[in-house]
């Protein structure tokens, strides 16, 4: 029996509705730790339950495993379409590799399935999955995602060239994180952004041999081992990497610098790329190093640093690896994420709320850089980025306000030089630091003209508690 968190009840009727309303093909948008997973297994239960048949797609050994065994666990028969395993036609509910089925058709019309889920869904348009869909144009189809967006720009709905013809959104990032279901983020970024705008885009995104003889040096290697060391030590990790070759080179600084760390790649044998994962989260492994193996349906709540040494043009890819460290885990109050090449700043923070649509996105100029809707900006003193506050919520950095005060005194207009300046800011300042109490910090504000709310951060910052004022 498989019991589902209100939400995600909450994302079951959306689909039902949207069936309902004469809808083949919806897509189901849940975050990153929702439990999408939960939530597909749950619909193809029920399916079997009535005495119908699903089949669920995925396109990688890990998330064939990992739903196979919550559909066991929930107690449902079901069989798998790999090379690996011996397949059950019998069984109701099908999991099967996306790549195998492909090549077999004939199973597929014979087993005749009235659900067709497709997993990372965003996917769902390629040419092997449309193939899968199209061989049963009687069933419905189901698809689920964290980012429902296409690499290229491209949209995933049916008026631009897509499968699904509605599209049903789940909770935010940051609903999940103030229910408790998520952590929050904490994101660091280097003063100085690399400069990635002479790298060519290829299908959307940055050309990887490009990318990595710009990414893949010493310097920047050390630069991330030491960061982990400083501000995540401890906590178990995974660096996205441009190619094999460069994670193996990252991984290989890390074990340099004493720590457990290993690539991993889809050419490993599956039980070495099993342990290696699975050391994560039972403490035998601190750090993993992949390019590409991790990016979806890693679910090891354990991770609590996400370190970005790919530059992406993809928001989705961008979504999908910083996803990895937010799942609750016991001990863990926050997520870090040392984003070294400056992605929080082209796609905007983790649990920034996002508009999605089946449309796919505005086609940009040539040269035209991609900005996050929301500004970022960075603390001066910790360099966690962050929204435009006040205060630094990482550190409780108070900013110097840019204001001016006018104020009607008697006496000639005087000259106001650097050094004058100065000094009001820093007795500015001082008085600030001086004021220990909301009172004292709401007077400033009031007599400042500064924005409503201001003392209400700064104190909040100082104490570390949220205020209910």
């Amino acid at each position: 029996m498989i019991t589902l968190r209100p939400y995600q009840a909450d994302a079951v009727m959306g689909v039902r509705n949207s069936y309902v309303a004469g809808n083949r093909a919806p897509l189901l948008v849940l975050p990153t730790g929702g439990g999408k997973t939960i939530v597909f297994s749950h619909i193809s239960a029920t399916t079997a339950s009535r005495g119908k048949k699903a089949i669920i797609l995925v396109h990688r050994i890990e998330l064939l495993r990992q739903t196979f065994e919550k559909l066991q666990w929930a107690g449902v028969r079901t069989g798998i379409v790999n090379p690996h395993y011996t397949p059950d036609i019998t069984a109701p509910v099908q999991v099967a590799s996306v790549q195998t089925l492909a090549r077999r058709l004939p199973f597929l019309k014979q087993f005749n399935p009235d659900l067709i889920v497709i997993d990372e869904a965003h996917h769902g348009t390629a040419g092997t999955w449309r193939t899968c869909v199209n061989a049963v144009p009687t069933a419905r189809v189901l698809g689920v995602t964290a980012t429902p967006c296409r690499g290229d720009g491209k949209g995933l709905g049916v008026q631009a060239g897509g499968i699904f013809d509605d599209i049903v959104q789940g909770p935010t990032v940051k609903d999940l994180i103030a229910m408790g279901y998520l952590v929050q983020p904490v994101v660091y970024a280097p003063t100085q952004r690399l400069d990635f705008s002479d790298i060519t885009i290829t299908k959307g995104d940055y050309d990887k041999h490009e990318l990595q003889l710009r990414v893949d040096k010493p310097t920047i290697t050390g630069d991330a081992v030491s960061h982990y060391r400083k501000l995540a030590h401890g906590s178990p990790a995974v660096v996205f990497c441009i190619s094999i070759e460069h994670a193996e080179h990252v991984a290989a600084e890390f074990r340099a610098a004493g720590y457990r760390a290993y690539a991993v790649d889809g050419s490993m044998e599956d039980y070495e790329r099993k342990r290696i994962l699975s050391g994560l989260g039972n403490g035998q492994v601190d750090v993993v190093c992949s390019c590409d193996l991790i990016s979806e349906g890693t679910d090891i709540p354990a991770i609590g640093a996400a370190i970005l040494l790919r530059p992406t043009q993809s928001t989705g890819l961008f979504l999908q690896q910083v996803g990895r460290a937010l799942r609750p885990c016991e001990g863990k109050e926050r997520a870090i994420i040392l984003d070294h090449v400056g992605n929080c700043l082209t796609h905007g923070m983790p649990e920034d709320d996002r508009e999605w649509t089946l449309d796919g996105e505005e086609k940009r100029k040539r040269g035209e850089k991609k900005e996050p809707k929301l500004p970022v900006k960075q603390c001066p003193k910790c360099y966690a980025m962050h929204h435009p506050a006040p205060v630094c919520p990482t550190c409780g950095h108070v900013y110097e306000l840019d204001i001016r005060e006018v104020k009607t005194v008697d006496g000639e207009l005087q000259q106001v030089t650097p050094e004058g300046a100065l000094q009001i800011s820093k007795q500015k300042r001082k008085e600030v630091a001086a004021a220990k109490s909301f009172e004292e910090l709401f007077r400033i504000e009031k007599e400042r003209g500064y924005k409503p709310g201001w003392a209400k951060h700064v104190y909040a910052a100082r104490n570390g508690k949220a205020m209910g004022i």
